[in-house]
């Protein structure tokens, strides 16, 4: 078994001058940075816990987490089966609750890729393949909850 390891550093820049003295006394913005990057990620929370909307929150990156790891996978695959991709993007969505036993958890994640393949390629290889995606998805095989997947697949018109 190989190991990954992963360092990184969170860094709270929320202080207003009071510090936490009280839950609206101070913001949620923080910078995410990672071992040998050169740009950092600025943060805060959703806007319904007191972040900033402008900003990405830790729920955004965890939709984007899992969509990016599943292209990667899916190019991957597609370039193993011969499949040759001209194009690929994303736009998926999370659903998160929130109440009951936990605080709030995700429950959904649905993905919606619009491939575009070059003509005569194999459809139905590019559909499946979106599975085995799923399946080998470092960060999906991490979840605990649904991934859909609504892939669209195109053929170039050149």
């Amino acid at each position: 078994m190989k190991t990954h390891h992963y360092k990184i550093s969170i860094n709270w820049t929320g202080n207003l001058g009071t510090r936490t003295s009280g839950y609206t006394a101070y913001n949620r913005n923080h910078i995410f940075s990672a071992e040998n990057k050169t740009d950092s990620i600025k943060l805060s929370s959703d806007p319904t816990f007191k972040g900033d909307a402008t900003l990405y929150n830790p729920e955004e990156l965890l939709v984007a987490s899992i969509s990016s790891c599943h292209m990667l996978w899916y190019l991957h695959l597609c370039a193993d089966a011969g499949i040759i991709v001209v194009a690929y993007e994303d736009s998926p969505e999370g659903y998160m609750e929130e109440g009951g036993i936990t605080p709030g958890k995700f429950v959904k994640v649905i993905l919606h890729p619009k491939v575009i393949l070059r003509k005569n390629s194999d459809f139905k290889n590019a559909i499946n393949l979106h599975h085995q995606a799923n399946s080998k998805c470092f960060i999906a095989n991490s979840c605990n909850f649904i991934i859909e997947h609504q892939p669209q697949i195109f053929f170039e018109t050149i």
